[in-house]
């Protein structure tokens, strides 16, 4: 890498998390090269190669990014060394889509940063933006390659920009404003993967569609739904989810409250992607029980006798608002059989691996602190 031209051949090593990260590493790496070829050099053969490892943090909960590449480039015989993690990054208090460092060769990408919608193009183009960067530093004649105009007006109008790291040939890509923000929490939400939740509550789901079962078939339920305008059975169901989120928030410990200024601005954003991973993962899961709710009121609920308890023709307009008001009494029940719930199986149904990670460092972190207190 001290030659004054691209050398023939250049190795992009691609190192990733287990899990997600590795499946769209997978997806992108066979198309990288060509990608390269097009939009950086094509008189230089890319070739790109995929490892899978846990990647370690260091005691801050940081990636020891330039560690990595003195160890994984010497290993491999690697030119370059591109990392996708799904931990969230941030350089003091900016959160950060991608990093790179051009003496050591190396970039990272942290996949929540790229929201939660067409993450295969992102990345692919995030991991041509960082090598091109990475290659410039070293190569006068890639210094300046030709773009296309499509990908071009995608950096205008994308909510980054590039800010100097602590090192002088550090970099980091920094997600900024409200849509930065609403793309790293859009990403964080989906790292969690919140449909994850309804298998993994097995209590509250019991509890849910057995009262919902039980309002199906009793003939209180029929009138009072009968009753309800729409508007109201929507505010029913928008409160249902909210109280079966928020109980499982509370009554499993999932708020996290640091201590000092700059935690607590990160904990804001850790917090709200906690509450939209719930609720996502209720609505799913109402979404669920109002399917066999209606299948089930089709099954048991006769049409005479229940047009004879209306007092009027039964149509399709009352089967909906049964199950309608019955699923989200359901779903409130639900919120009380989610406490037989194991709250470490919670979590793991709600959090990413590293998010986990992320929240033990800070128990033991906050362990410490009260030992030393205490002395």
């Amino acid at each position: 890498m001290t030659a004054q031209r691209a050398p023939e051949t250049l190795v992009v090593g691609l190192v990733t998390d287990d899990g997600f990260p590795r499946q769209l590493a997978g997806r992108v790496a066979d198309g990288l090269p060509a990608r390269l070829a097009r939009d950086l050099d094509d008189e230089t053969t890319w070739r790109v190669e995929h490892e899978t490892r846990s990647l370690p943090l260091d005691e801050d909960g940081n990636i020891p990014m330039l560690d990595l590449a003195k160890e994984r480039r010497v290993e491999h015989e690697w030119d370059l060394l591109v990392l996708i993690t799904d931990l969230p990054r941030r350089a003091g208090t900016v959160p950060i889509a991608s990093d790179y460092n051009i003496d050591h060769g190396v970039a990272m990408v942290s996949l929540p940063a790229l929201g939660a919608l067409r993450l295969r193009g992102r990345v692919s183009r995030q991991i041509v933006h960082l090598v091109r960067h990475l290659v410039a530093h070293h190569s006068a004649k890639a210094a300046d390659p030709p773009r296309r105009i499509l990908d071009r007006l995608r950096d205008l109008v994308a909510p980054t920009r590039h800010i100097r790291g602590r090192g002088d040939a550090d970099e980091h890509l920094a997600l900024v404003g409200l849509r930065g923000r609403m793309r790293l929490l859009a990403g964080m939400v989906r790292d969690n993967r919140p449909w994850r939740l309804v298998p993994n509550l097995a209590g509250a789901a019991a509890a849910a569609a057995a009262t919902a079962a039980y309002g199906i078939v009793t003939t209180s339920f029929w009138k009072l739904a009968e009753a309800l305008p729409e508007l109201r059975l929507a505010g029913i169901t928008a409160l249902a989810i909210v109280v079966m989120a928020g109980w499982l928030m509370v009554h499993n410990h999932l708020w996290d409250s640091p201590s000092g200024h700059l935690e607590r601005r990160k904990a804001v954003l850790y917090n709200v992607s906690t509450a939209l991973t719930l609720a996502i993962g209720v609505a799913c899961m109402y979404v669920i029980l109002f399917g066999l709710a209606l299948l089930a009121s089709i099954v048991f609920v006769e049409g005479t006798y229940f047009a004879q308890v209306l007092g009027h023709p039964a149509g399709p307009a009352s089967y909906l608002k049964l199950v309608w008001l019955a699923t989200s009494v359901g779903i409130v029940a639900g919120a009380v059989g989610s406490s037989l719930e194991d709250e470490d199986r919670v979590r793991r149904a709600t959090y990413s691996r590293r998010e986990r990670e992320r929240q033990q460092r800070n128990r033991e972190r906050a362990e410490e602190a009260n030992t030393e207190s205490d002395r």
